[in-house]
């Protein structure tokens, strides 16, 4: 048996960030880079929240800075490139991935758990309503979910808090197992169309097996993290969807297709996909350009918290629903990538109605001890958000080091 490659904890952390396209010069913003770290990263989360900027547009602002949203909107509405679907979370995911997202679809309620046996009844009971739903967007679709009202056709009573929301929990469903798609989107208004009306010509053919969703994902999901355990694979790009990830992975394995390394100092056994070999090798020999850059609470870099908390060293809770009082940083906190460190977190608000971008404060790791050069990197971090969002004036909170504002 070979002897397996052994790495440092510095290249495995660059190995990551540079799978997650976040180091390097950062490329013209247009369409064919946003394709291009779309085409690394595989999906983007979406999140109401507005605090600061929704997620989606965050990821894509941390990895190509000041891009057009309208590009990006085109790409998915009028191009298509992207759908709306279940990846590890809600995200915009890419077309050419419709048979992984496709596999979930066939699937959807079909697991034997009690939730899927109940969804099953409910499915079947409220089958002349359901028919209803798809023939009034078939013949006056694309619609909102608003635009459905005739609650006469719906058999069953809600109250309280699910009141009115019937139409919404059938058109979930139909979202779910893949019979409409999000055919336009403003803000939070979505417009529901049928699938085969949403989806362009030319979309790779559904009715994949287990295993051909597990090679394929699997795969994916690798090459985005750079290295990774088993566990860290299963818990990205399409978490929990990987039905014979470890045979799988050993068939990987032993086609050559995916390398068994050691990371030294961290236990288990972690794995690279060859063709992240040559940009390790690269990394290992110093060719390795570091960015200062301010990251979305759910960026794909840092969202499974386990393995953020391994290899950077860096405990993460987003502290939305906890009472003011009780948090330790902040509604909406943005992590701070320098280098191949994660050294801290700002506290940020965006004022629209003023124009303005608030800093709260500047929390840096322990370890992590403050300097010009620090403070000038983070300022064009700041200062970029701020064009990014907009912001006709940045204000820093009365608790920021002096150092940072000047």
């Amino acid at each position: 048996m070979a002897t397996k490659k052994i790495i440092t904890p510095q290249s495995a952390r660059r190995l990551a960030i540079s799978a997650q396209q976040l180091s390097g010069p950062i490329p013209k913003a247009n369409r064919e880079s946003m394709l291009k770290v779309l085409g690394h990263i595989r999906c983007l989360q979406m999140d109401p929240i507005r605090a600061v900027e929704r997620t989606q547009y965050l990821v894509l602002w941390s990895r190509l800075g000041q891009y057009d949203r309208e590009e990006f909107h085109r790409l998915v509405y009028q191009e298509r490139a992207l759908f709306e679907y279940w990846a590890h979370a809600a995200s915009f995911v890419l077309t050419e991935d419709y048979p992984l997202h496709e596999y979930m679809m066939r699937r959807y309620g079909q697991d034997g758990s009690a939730w899927s046996k109940r969804l099953r009844t409910w499915v079947k009971d409220n089958q002349s309503f359901c028919d209803f739903v798809l023939d009034e967007i078939t013949g006056r679709g694309p619609l909102l979910t608003q635009d459905i009202k005739d609650q006469s056709k719906v058999p069953w009573a809600s109250s309280g808090w699910t009141s009115g929301r019937s139409v919404s929990y059938m058109i979930d469903y139909l979202w779910s197992s893949g019979q409409l798609m999000v055919a336009q989107r403003d803000g939070l208004k979505r417009w529901w169309d049928l699938t085969e009306r949403v989806l362009p010509e030319g979309v790779p053919d559904g009715g994949w097996s287990a295993a051909d969703v597990t090679r394929d994902a699997l795969q994916k999901s690798l090459k985005g993290l750079g290295i990774a355990q088993s566990k860290h694979i299963n818990h990205h790009f399409i978490e929990g969807r990987y039905p014979e990830l470890d045979r799988v992975l050993t068939q990987l394995v032993t086609e050559g297709l995916v390398e068994p390394v050691q990371v030294k100092g961290w236990e288990g056994e972690w794995f690279i996909h060859t063709e992240m070999l040559p940009l390790l090798q690269r990394i290992e020999a110093g060719d390795w350009r570091p960015r200062t850059v301010l990251l979305s609470p759910f960026d794909n870099l840092i969202r499974d918290r386990d393995r953020t908390e391994l290899m950077w060293d860096f405990m993460y809770r987003i502290e939305i629903y906890v009472p003011q009082a009780k948090r330790q940083y902040g509604y909406y906190v943005l992590p701070i990538l320098r280098g191949d460190r994660l050294i801290g977190r700002i506290d940020p608000k965006m004022d629209r109605k003023k124009g303005q971008l608030v800093v709260n404060q500047i929390y840096l790791e322990s370890k992590v001890k403050e300097s010009k050069a620090l403070a000038t990197e983070l300022r064009r971090s700041i200062q970029s958000l701020g064009r990014f969002l907009e912001a006709t004036t940045i204000e820093y909170g009365p608790d920021v080091p002096q150092i940072f504002r000047s």
